[in-house]
């Protein structure tokens, strides 16, 4: 079916802005290179980098240079500009030996052949209508709203699941979470809900940390994990970041949840402990009840009956409270490297040593080049704000976690100006997914804003739950203000990271993603991707067609959760929506038209859309190929997993006494 079988008075995507001169050079420069040199490029060394600069001059590349020559103050340099200076005429070496000498000092000398840093910023739980770039005029988010005017801004940028530990899992591999076992069948186990569990991301998967450490780059996460710990001892750290190519890892490896906070309410499956607790106290009555009949002299009951039903209840009791009693010990844990700093963590205190990790990171690295990922607690529940942001915003506690974020990415851009990195630097920010609409407490709402999307975090394929912010900012590469409103995915930062550090996709995997570079810089005009799978656990829930012809986005959806109380936007009778049992299973497909009707609201039939069973049978032949390329993978949410083990439950100190704050003597300046 091509596009002059739709009749919609529409034009394609736009294509993209006019391009600045030392962009569309790079980009020509780029594509002229051939694949084999971009997979072999290397830094060179502060001797060769006066060669680098005078041969890029000499192609015209635009090349912003660290040093002063000629009355040519920092910026771009390029032959013909140089040789306007009559000194400069006359003395090439002399500039060139200069170039060499000061265009390493900082790290500002940027080449066709040098590999950026990078700089990736990741929130947790933020909704796409949470950013003033995004179209909110009510909350203050200055600093990523700068990311987005300085660099380029993708509209329909997606997520490959609507939970934490997939979508990370697929963001960190470029793969959807299935192929990796990291997609659940149950519920319950959505992702991973112990640190002393016996899942997480598999061994053999190359993140895209491992494939910038083999090319030389410092690599360093802060923040929250979320991706398994110990596979089978308390030490091992089998899933441990510093395992999957990070050399530097400080935060939380399971991340923060209502119950980190005592006050709180808590997160962690609150229903079904309801359902023990209950279950517990009705279960302590039968020892009480066995004591009737000897009280009132009917018949006598063995005591040993009664005292084994009530060793029966007791261990039934710890059974399950020793996990679930104690979640803000076991769960709530702040690390270094392999080391644990505090446990439980303090919640009041961690964002500020959060941040003083990541400037640290910064200023360590300098020299470069370095891969920065930034994986913000924020702004998950429950909420934790420094107390200057507390009353700051309008939305409550939310919105002031919100724009505490914002004042971090602030000081993490502030730092890369200092120190004369930005516009060698890749910057990209983004969520984990959607923000989650059942996050609610005493009648305020503790979850994000999904602007005009359907649906949140947790459920399926609907777009509120997947589509998320999506900013690249490359000063000397990307142009600033471009608005690309393509399909994206965040399984294609890990080709586009790898294509701009010169690395090699693994070949013994299918990767999902696709290099962003081209659309970013504007060289095509359409995404690479034709069609994206929306699973659900391991239930696919909805395909997304991309018909590039024309530019039309059409959505199909198999699966939908149900919503409750009926009528409701999102599942606030269970706390989060269903993959499997309480969903509605359509048939035939709801279709829709994302590029008219991006909130879902007017679904399509044969009635109203001529191509609606063209549509379903092309989503249809594309599900049962893309099903041909899934392998069978260790399941690593399964339910044995998903079970608290002691023997894995990381400690500080002696086991069950696990307790410390080594980092209470050290107080974060940021």
């Amino acid at each position: 079916m091509s596009c002059s079988d739709v009749q919609r008075g529409r034009a394609p995507g736009g294509p993209g802005l006019r391009r600045g001169q030392r962009a569309r050079r790079w980009a020509q420069e780029r594509a002229a290179e051939g694949s084999s040199e971009l997979r072999d490029r290397s830094f060179a060394d502060a001797g060769d980098r006066g060669t680098a600069c005078l041969s890029e001059s000499r192609s015209h590349l635009a090349v912003p240079c660290a040093c002063v020559v000629c009355g040519v103050q920092r910026g771009q340099i390029t032959e013909s500009e140089a040789m306007t200076q009559p000194s400069c005429d006359r003395n090439l070496r002399l500039w060139v030996s200069l170039c060499g000498l000061f265009g390493s000092l900082r790290g500002t000398f940027v080449t066709r052949n040098s590999r950026p840093n990078i700089v990736l910023l990741m929130a947790d739980d933020l909704g796409i209508g949470d950013l003033c770039c995004y179209g909110n005029n009510t909350v203050s988010t200055p600093n990523i709203d700068r990311l987005a005017r300085e660099g380029v801004m993708l509209t329909q940028h997606l997520a490959a699941a609507s939970m934490c530990t997939p979508s990370r899992a697929a963001f960190l591999t470029g793969r959807y979470p299935i192929r990796s076992g990291m997609a659940s069948a149950f519920n319950m186990h959505r992702g991973l809900v112990w640190l002393g569990g016996s899942g997480g991301l598999p061994t053999n998967e190359t993140t895209f940390a491992k494939l910038l450490q083999d090319r030389g780059y410092r690599t360093g996460l802060i923040g929250k994990w979320h991706q398994g710990l110990s596979c089978a001892s308390r030490g091992d750290h089998c899933y441990h970041p510093l395992n999957h190519g990070f050399d530097y890892f400080y935060g939380m490896p399971f991340g923060l949840l209502s119950d980190c906070r005592p006050s709180e309410t808590p997160e962690l499956h609150r229903r079904l402990r309801i359902t023990l607790g209950v279950t517990t106290a009705a279960l302590a009555l039968v020892p009480v009840l066995l004591l009737v009949p000897t009280c009132a002299r009917w018949f006598v009951v063995p005591w040993g009956l009664v005292l084994a039903m009530a060793l029966l209840v007791l261990l039934f009791f710890l059974g399950w409270y020793s996990s679930y009693g104690f979640v803000r010990r076991w769960n709530c844990v702040l690390m270094r490297n392999h080391d644990i700093m505090q446990q439980p963590v303090r919640e009041e205190r961690v964002s500020s040593l959060l941040l003083r990790e990541a400037l640290a990171f910064v200023r360590r690295n300098m020299g470069g080049p370095f891969l920065l990922f930034v994986s913000f607690l924020h702004v998950h529940t429950p909420l934790i704000t420094k107390e200057t942001f507390v009353g700051h915003s309008k939305y409550g506690r939310y919105g002031d976690n919100v724009e505490e974020m914002d004042w971090m990415v602030g000081k993490i851009l502030e730092v890369l100006d200092r120190e004369g990195l930005a516009n060698h630097t890749l910057v990209y920010f983004t969520s984990d997914h959607g923000g989650s609409l059942e996050a609610q407490a005493r009648g305020a709402q503790l979850g994000g804003w999904n602007g005009v999307y359907k649906g949140g975090k947790g459920m399926g394929g609907w777009e509120g739950g997947i589509r998320v912010p999506g900013i690249f900012r490359w000063p000397a590469v990307l142009e600033a203000g471009r608005v690309v409103d393509e399909p994206t995915s965040l399984m294609d930062i890990y080709p586009t990271l790898s294509y701009v550090a010169g690395g090699i996709l693994p070949v013994d995997r299918m990767i999902d993603g696709q290099n962003l570079m081209p659309l970013l810089e504007g060289r095509v005009r359409h995404s690479n991707h034709e069609f994206l799978f929306h699973y659900c656990g391991v239930y696919l829930h909805a395909v997304r067609w991309h018909q590039k012809d024309c530019g039309t986005v059409w959505k199909v959806h198999y699966v939908t959760p149900t919503f409750s109380p009926a009528g409701a936007g999102a599942c606030y009778a269970r706390g989060i929506c269903s993959c499997t049992g309480d969903v509605t299973f359509h048939d035939p497909p709801l279709v829709f038209d994302i590029s008219r009707d991006p909130s879902e609201s007017h679904p399509l039939s044969p009635d109203n859309e001529a191509l609606f069973d063209s549509v379903v049978q092309k989503v249809e032949e594309a599900v049962r190929a893309h099903r041909r390329t899934l392998a069978p993978a260790p399941q690593q949410l399964s339910v044995f997993n998903s079970l608290w083990k002691p023997w894995l439950q990381p400690c500080c100190g002696n086991f069950p006494l696990c307790g410390c704050d080594k980092e209470d003597d050290m107080e974060p300046s940021v």
